[in-house]
């Protein structure tokens, strides 16, 4: 099922850059703004890829899905995209005839978000018209920001002093699956990897005493990244004090991303409450996040950003004190940010921080 006026919000927002740029269509075949314009559709095959195997192309007058004849079935039988009023060309697979057919049905000058015989990138222009979430998105989003956050928590209540970073990957894989989810990033870090390196990718390294899992969920399209700690027996008095640094951190960054404000007045007081803790260079060994959607970030903000916040805008903060890392995915509000990662079944920490209060996942103890 698609909801008919999100579908077509979004074409009239593409229909309108048609008219600014002077094109006669625009052509979309990343996964991320294939996923956008037909709320939530695949056009993957390779779950690591950034280009899919179909690209939707948008005429001042008609609609396409260009691909091959492999594709053509499942775009028009699973994918359902005639039903949104998409036209399926096809090619055979072994001639290439892709940027041949979206020349003949839309004229020579052609925008598109991939590289593509004849067109012009337009990604910059493009890119924008995802940040600011529908109604109905947000409502997606949120469901899966759970659902994330369960499996997530799930996984880690099932760690155990042996177990291998690879092995718990595989569970959390498991869980995120069972619920319509893969992952674009899935990490898992054992005791003093968490300290040596801020991309801890798993490893056969055996857990001993505690273990950190971070991972950026996807379903329809759409990304939420977070970060979930465990400790075998009570948590030091040292980790503790650092988590909590981290969290309060985190949640500076998230009550001043405010939408219409610059994205980098958050980022300034992020950096203002790493100095408060007593930490002022630790941003300096780790980017500190950003705007989140389509793309697990869409932007890292740093001093030099000139992005504005836009409304119902999602993003995810990801501070780091060596040892520790706090990330959860928000959306910036009218009312305020909307954290749709909560911990569901961990032990909670509560927060606050600019007139807010933030409920963030405690360390749990196994």
């Amino acid at each position: 099922m698609f909801i008919q006026e999100e579908i077509q919000g979004k074409r009239t927002l593409i229909k309108k850059l048609l008219e600014e740029q002077k094109l006669d269509g625009i052509y979309l075949k990343k996964s991320s703004n294939f996923a956008w314009i037909t709320g939530g559709r695949y056009n993957l095959v390779g779950l690591a890829t950034e280009t899919g195997v179909a690209g939707i192309l948008i005429t001042p007058d008609r609609d396409y899905v260009v691909c091959s004849n492999i594709e053509a079935p499942r775009m028009e039988k699973e994918e359902n995209l005639p039903e949104q009023g998409y036209q399926i060309k096809s090619f055979p697979w072994y001639e290439d005839k892709e940027a041949e057919i979206v020349l003949s049905l839309a004229g020579k000058a052609i925008g598109s978000d991939c590289a593509l015989a004849g067109a012009s990138d337009i990604s910059g222009k493009i890119n924008p018209l995802r940040y600011s979430l529908t109604s109905w998105e947000v409502e997606r989003y949120k469901e899966q920001g759970r659902l994330t956050a369960l499996a997530a928590e799930e996984t880690a209540e099932t760690i155990r002093p042996g177990d291998t970073e690879y092995a718990v990957v595989g569970r959390l894989a498991e869980k995120l699956w069972a619920r319509g989810m893969d992952f674009i990033v899935a990490f898992c870090a054992a005791d003093e990897r968490i300290s040596l390196f801020r991309h801890p990718v798993a490893t056969g390294r055996k857990i001993r005493e505690r273990a950190m899992i971070s991972v950026n969920s996807r379903r329809k399209g759409l990304i939420v990244s977070i970060t979930r700690f465990v400790h075998f027996g009570k948590v030091p008095d040292s980790l503790q004090k650092t988590y909590e640094a981290n969290v309060y951190v985190d949640s500076a960054f998230m009550a001043a991303t405010v939408p219409g404000r610059p994205a980098v007045e958050a980022f300034q007081a992020g950096l203002a409450a790493y100095a408060e803790k007593g930490y002022p260079e630790e941003y300096k060994l780790h980017h500190q996040g950003g705007s989140i959607g389509y793309i697990g970030r869409d932007y890292k903000v740093t001093q030099a950003t000139k992005e504005v916040v836009r409304e119902n805008q999602g993003f995810t903060w990801n501070p780091s004190i060596t040892g520790t890392k706090s990330e959860d995915t928000m959306l910036a509000t009218p009312e305020g940010p909307v954290i749709i990662s909560e911990p569901v079944i961990f032990p909670a920490l509560v927060m606050q921080k600019g007139g807010f209060t933030f409920r963030r996942p405690a360390i749990l103890e196994l």
